[in-house]
């Protein structure tokens, strides 16, 4: 789960991480009183909408006076941002974060996630701040600097200040900027996040550091712990068929292609996607129903797949485990005339009661294209989806 940046700034301040002053708003004229009760003769007007890149896609302004606070929010609200993260159809903003303005001196980046290969918390930080971290690790990747973090220690005052020395802090800051990567690790450790970052990281007048952005994600399976943070989420900012989705317990999430894909298996929907690409295809969305589906998980599967205007063809890749086969071709059948499927629809099934799961779809009388392996299953459906394109 995602949040916004002034979410995820109150959450740093509870662990001391020091940010600018701002409030939240959600007008207009609430951003123009915002100003006003901050004081001071610079403000920085964000908008607030769950992806990074919002400056150059236009949605961060530094007014300088109370006009420009008015003239920038209005121009913000309501506007649709494109950024390198939204994807071409943008985000409406609908929030905006008014902060104080801070002078800044020096811009640095700081990250937390887990690296799975070491099945350790990893610190990220870079003396290259307010910069795509892509960019930096593809250009000049020794300017990037790793700590794998043992559970057991925490981030030691001692490594969090070498750290704050290799990405260029200097001098008294350095206390200070150690002192707040250990607050970013503590509120990683404390909320289950899967990321936290700041970019930038900054040193400001008189040496003082502050996050000047933040982004957290959370871990969903763990959000039953933490109800303040899972009471944060914005159903505005998230895909309507994945929200859908999460009422039937399917992990959907929304791609570019035409091809809609139904599997059990996290990996096995990994796999059945890059196959449909090695084929020519492109998959419509990643979506795994899960060990226990039944036909009544299926057909909202089919539903959902079938929102996307530019779906061709659906393949359903099946490996019969605790799902058994038939279990999931009659799931597949009640589905097919439910939703009076108008697309081509190949089923690959494979594992437990293979052989009854296939009669059920033969006898069916639906017009079900079956394939006996993984690569056939591709093949037909890229040849399906290329045909309804054609038509």
């Amino acid at each position: 789960m995602k949040i916004h940046e002034y979410q995820a700034k109150e959450i740093l301040r509870k662990f001391g991480v020091p940010t600018p002053t701002g409030k939240p708003c959600f007008s207009v004229s609430e951003a123009v009183e915002a100003a006003k009760s901050l004081g001071g003769s610079a403000w920085v007007v964000k908008a607030q909408i769950h992806a990074g890149g919002r400056g150059k896609g236009g949605g961060v302004k530094v007014a300088r006076s109370l006009d420009e606070v008015k003239q920038f929010a209005a121009n913000i609200l309501g506007m649709t941002l494109v950024t390198p993260q939204t994807g071409p159809k943008g985000q409406v903003v609908r929030r905006l974060l008014i902060e104080q303005g801070v002078d800044i001196k020096t811009e640095f980046y700081a990250g937390l996630v887990v690296d799975r290969g070491s099945r350790r918390v990893c610190l990220i930080a870079s003396g290259e701040g307010g910069m795509n971290i892509e960019d930096v690790a593809a250009k000049s990747p020794e300017r990037i600097h790793r700590l794998l973090i043992d559970p057991v220690a925490g981030l030691t005052v001692e490594d969090a200040e070498d750290m704050a020395r290799r990405i260029g802090v200097s001098g008294s800051a350095v206390v200070e900027a150690g002192a707040l990567l250990q607050g970013l690790y503590r509120a990683y450790d404390s909320t289950d996040a899967a990321l936290v970052e700041i970019n930038p990281l900054i040193l400001a007048a008189e040496d003082h550091v502050f996050a000047l952005d933040a982004k957290m994600n959370f871990d969903d399976n763990a959000l039953f712990r933490h109800p303040d943070i899972a009471a944060l989420r914005d159903l505005d900012e998230e895909d309507p068929a994945e929200i859908e989705a999460s009422k039937y317990d399917l992990s959907y999430v929304s791609l570019d292609g035409n091809i809609g894909c139904l599997v059990n298996g996290a990996g096995l929907a990994m796999a059945t996607m890059d196959i449909i690409k090695l084929y020519g295809g492109n998959p419509a969305n990643f979506l795994d129903v899960g060990g226990g589906a039944t036909a009544e998980k299926v057909a909202e599967a089919f539903k959902l797949m079938l929102r996307n205007p530019e779906l061709k063809a659906i393949l359903v890749n099946i490996f019969g485990g605790i799902m058994k086969c038939d279990v999931i071709a009659n799931g597949v059948v009640a589905a097919a005339r439910e939703v009076r499927l108008s697309v081509p629809l190949v089923v690959r099934l494979e594992g437990t009661n293979v052989e009854l799961g296939n009669k059920i779809l033969t006898e069916s009388g639906l017009p079900i294209i079956q394939a006996e392996n993984m690569a056939e299953a591709a093949q037909k459906a890229v040849a399906s989806a290329s045909t309804a394109a054609g038509a």
